[in-house]
């Protein structure tokens, strides 16, 4: 292969034109045209001199141009004169490269100034890394390559040489990444069920003390529950329709509640009195969140804004517009970007709190984003939405991964310190997730309550205590289900039973 690209050589362009020009002087007939020497060779000089003169003062030396007939003559210019095509057979012999450096920065010594014979392995290597002409081009596509070293296997990468001479070459498949191997978990168990509400359960929260819990119904009540016992200690009337959002300050002995009467109040539990409402939503109010060290409460609605609220003064500090659809859930955390909000137009918006306006907008989602949830931990959220649940990166949004499997309309996330991610769906579906890797290590759709339809087996939200010991859902069926590991498992009793060829990180 070397010497075929050797034979096209500059000194092969020149004597394919003299061939050329010598064909010009002859007639149609096939006679040719009688022309006197000196002005063939005149001829042949203005040639040489306007088409080939910038090559030809490249080095030549005797022993590199060997023919089988008279030597050569020499222009009036200086330039070494080819013979024209006449039935003699020429041949050529390159013997070294020119005697320049080896590389910059490397002085041009006697050494160097050696014209060494190439290996015929580096040749090879350099012929396959210098771009193929438009001929070589052709020629691939018309027939296949004959010969490992033309050809290179799709997925392989060839190992070039340094400096000239030849090193192990070496063909370096590359392999598709992995996920790696999931922590394990142990499984979790249903152990209660608690009746009570009328309607739907559509909220819950646990509070700070872990001594009770709070939910939000359809019945338009907000009860109260012992978190020990599973016993109710109070429920609280005010709301005229579904209660869809309930939260327990840490800062403060109040409770906050919104609805889809467009109505957010403020709970004074040391009299179990609406002391404030924040009156501003136009639609009903989806969910909301508090801020971790400011008094800050940020609401979402079906009007497709977010508001941000003084919680002392009832004043709307902000109005977070940009969404196109309803904004279905809100999260606030102390560091920026310090609110999230997922919406039914399929995106997702990281807000910049002080001036109120949009730092980043995600739209990797195809469907309505109903769920968003923080790592009390990491700096990174996931998204629960029909298509897949994602998983980002702080504080741009910079996508991780997708953990796809819970083909249903996701209503709710929640995740522990441990890294177990759950979500919970339309269906009446559960599954458990470790953060990490996305591997789903368990799935739960536990039977409604006795006189309920099969169909009533949605979950709308679901939460762990802080003890992070026990996880709470809050269902279609009009109970509160508690769920907690199993004590009893073991790894060699609940394998993982994972496949690194098999489950693979996904792009979204």
């Amino acid at each position: 292969m070397v010497e075929e690209v050797q034979k096209h050589s500059v000194h092969t362009l020149v004597f394919r034109s003299l061939k050329r020009t010598h064909d010009m002087f002859v007639a149609d007939n096939g006679k040719p045209v009688p022309l006197d020497e000196e002005s063939h060779k005149r001829k042949m000089a203005v040639k040489l001199r306007n088409e080939y003169g910038p090559v030809l003062h490249m080095p030549t030396s005797k022993e590199n141009f060997k023919e089988k007939g008279p030597q050569n003559a020499s222009d009036s210019y200086g330039h070494k004169q080819y013979p024209a095509n006449q039935g003699q057979e020429v041949e050529y012999l390159v013997t070294g490269t020119h005697p320049y450096p080896p590389g910059p920065g490397v002085a041009l010594t006697a050494d160097t100034k050696i014209q060494r014979m190439p290996s015929e392995s580096a040749a090879q290597s350099l012929a396959v890394a210098l771009p193929s002409s438009q001929a070589r081009v052709d020629a691939n596509r018309a027939a296949p390559a004959v010969g490992s070293d033309r050809s290179q296997p799709a997925g392989m990468t060839l190992a070039v040489m340094e400096g000239g001479n030849a090193k192990n070459s070496t063909l370096m498949a590359k392999k598709a990444p992995t996920m790696p191997k999931p922590q394990w978990h142990p499984p979790w168990k249903l152990y209660r069920v608690i009746s009570g509400h009328l309607g739907w359960v559509r909220c819950i929260a646990v509070e700070p003390g872990n001594q009770w819990f709070v939910t939000g119904s359809a019945d338009r009540t907000i009860k109260i529950w012992d978190l020990a016992s599973g016993k109710l200690k109070l429920s609280l009337t005010g709301h005229i329709s579904t209660v869809r959002g309930v939260i327990v300050s840490a800062r403060s002995p109040y409770l906050f509640s919104c609805g889809e009467d467009k109505q957010v109040k403020c709970w004074d539990l040391e009299y179990n009195k609406v002391i404030r409402h924040y009156h501003g939503h136009l639609s009903a109010v989806y969910g909301l969140d508090l801020h971790p060290t400011i008094d800050v409460l940020v609401t979402c609605s079906r009007d497709s804004t977010a508001r941000i609220w003084d919680v002392r003064t009832k004043a709307s500090v902000h109005t977070l517009s940009g969404h196109t659809n309803a904004v279905a859930t809100v999260r606030c955390q102390a560091a920026e970007p310090q609110i999230i909000t997922g919406s039914h137009d399929t995106t997702i918006r990281l807000w910049d709190l002080v001036a109120g306006k949009t730092r980043v907008t995600l739209t990797n989602h195809k469907k309505s984003v109903r769920a968003v949830v923080l790592h009390p931990r990491h700096y990174t959220f996931a998204s629960g939405s029909p298509d897949n649940i994602k998983q980002w990166k702080f504080p741009d949004g910079s996508f991780i991964q997708n953990l796809s499997g819970h083909n249903a309309i996701i209503n709710t996330l929640t995740v522990n310190s441990d890294g177990v991610l759950v979500s919970g769906a339309d269906n009446g579906t559960m599954h458990l997730w470790d953060w990490r890797t996305g591997y789903n290590f368990q799935r739960v759709h536990a039977a409604v309550q006795p006189g309920s339809l099969d169909s009533e087996s949605g979950i709308f939200a679901c939460a762990f205590d802080q003890s992070e010991s026990r996880l709470l859902t809050a269902e279609a069926d009009k109970t509160i289900k508690v769920y907690r590991e199993d004590d009893t498992a073991t790894e060699e009793t609940h394998p993982v039973s994972w496949k690194p060829e098999i489950i693979k990180r996904k792009r979204f």
